[in-house]
Formats: C-alpha cells, sequence, structure tokens
C-alpha cells in the first residue's frame, strides 16, 4: 500500500514519520489484542505501509491514498496550481482515491471558505471558516471524544485552525467540540480534520484513514469502515 503525502509546504515530515511507524505497531495490535484492534483484519491481510512525498503530478497514479497536511492553505494552494496539480488531484480524488486533509489541507478541500480568494481543490461538500478560533496565541489542545474511535478521547492539537461551519447532506460529521463547533468530517472518500493529529502519539485517526485505503484496494475485504459496528479503532 503506498501512501503518499503532499510534499509542497507544511507538516508533511510529521504525517510520513506518522506512516512510517504505522506497521509495525498496526501488527502487535493485531496480535496483541484480537478483540480492540483491527476488525475484519488478520496479521496475514495487514499490508505493509510505504508512505511517499507526493510533489508532482505523475506521482499520483502511484499511490493509494494522499495526505494534505497542515500549513499555510494559500502558500500550498498557490503552489498546487504552480506544480500543475489542481486538475489532477480533483480527478485522481472523483475516481475514489482516498484523501486525508488536517487543517490546511481541510481547507483546500472545502468547496466554500467564505468566500476567500485562494486555490481550492473544492471537493468536498463543506462551508469551512479559516483561522477560525484567533491567531497563534489562541491555538489550543483538547480532549475530544470521537464515538467512530472509541474510548478515550483523542488529544487534538488546535494551531490557527479552521471551523467547519455546516456541511452537505452527504457528509458525516465524525466529531465536535463542547460549544458544537464541528471540527471532523467524512464525505465518501474524503476525511477531514480541523486539528493535527499527526502532532501526538495517538495514530487512531491515520489508522482509520489508513482502513479507508484498505477499503478502496480490497473492497470485499476491508468493509468495515462502512459498517458502523466495524468504525470501532
Amino acid at each position: 500500500m503506498r501512501v503518499g503525502v503532499l510534499a509542497l509546504q507544511g507538516d508533511f515530515a510529521e504525517h510520513i514519520a506518522v506512516l512510517h511507524n504505522m506497521d509495525g505497531r498496526l501488527l502487535e495490535q493485531v496480535g496483541s489484542d484480537p478483540l480492540h484492534s483491527v476488525p475484519e483484519i488478520d496479521r496475514e491481510s495487514v499490508e505493509p505501509i510505504e508512505a511517499v512525498e507526493v510533489r508532482l503530478p505523475d506521482q499520483l497514479s502511484a499511490i493509494d491514498g494522499l495526505i494534505l497536511p497542515g500549513g499555510e492553505s494559500t502558500t500550498i494552494g498557490k503552489l498546487i496550481v504552480d506544480y500543475s496539480l489542481l486538475e489532477p488531484l480533483r480527478r485522481r480524488i472523483a475516481s475514489g482515491m482516498p484523501v486525508f486533509g488536517t487543517c490546511a489541507g481541510a481547507i483546500l478541500l472545502a468547496r466554500d471558505i467564505g468566500g476567500l480568494d485562494q486555490p481550492l481543490i473544492g471537493v468536498m461538500d463543506l462551508v469551512i471558516r479559516r483561522n477560525a478560533f484567533g491567531r497563534q496565541l489562541q491555538s489550543f489542545e483538547t480532549d475530544l471524544p470521537i464515538a467512530s474511535l472509541g474510548d478515550p478521547p483523542l488529544r487534538a492539537v488546535f494551531i490557527r485552525a479552521p471551523a467547519i461551519e455546516s456541511v452537505g447532506t452527504g457528509v458525516e460529521i465524525l466529531a465536535r467540540l463542547q460549544d458544537d463547533t464541528i471540527v471532523a468530517a467524512r464525505q465518501r472518500n474524503m476525511l477531514v480534520t480541523a486539528f493535527h493529529p499527526e502532532l501526538t502519539s495517538d495514530i487512531r485517526l491515520h489508522r482509520y484513514f489508513i482502513r479507508m485505503v484498505a477499503d478502496s484496494r480490497h473492497p470485499a475485504v476491508s468493509n468495515f469502515n462502512r459498517d458502523p459496528e466495524h468504525c470501532s479503532l
């Protein structure tokens, strides 16, 4: 399984590091606790994960899933255009390739960011507000309950974070803050978070995404993410 991380700007190295460290931990959990690890997947069916940096359009055809990292969404958007990635990204995602956008990556995937003028991939039915919680000094961490991940709550790091203001009818809300602000969502093969899961040691959201990728590659085997009973991570 080849998972790409868009490596134009931002914290792509942190996502690469998480993916590099996932194989052993995933196998360890499969072997040690079969009741609370990876439903429907045994040791033989766990695929090695190859993490690759993506910068050019022709690299998109060689990956099974893509992570869009946090960073400066305006800068990443301009670089996507400069590197002729915009339409290839739209086509690849429309074809079913799983994509995971964190913070700036979520902004880039949204169809609407309040009328601001910047390049967007714009394939997910979301309205997102940039810097919704203030500037750098207003960054924060919180324990975030996510039903699909089970207990304990996920430690979520918000750095100049956006907020999801509204979602379309086909979008599943995965997490909200205590004030009801939406901070994680999924629409078919697209996953977004307003926070940075790559900045903590909790790999459950990355595992969730890897299962989306596995499901897209082997739908008959990895069908757990279509069944709510098989989404607990």
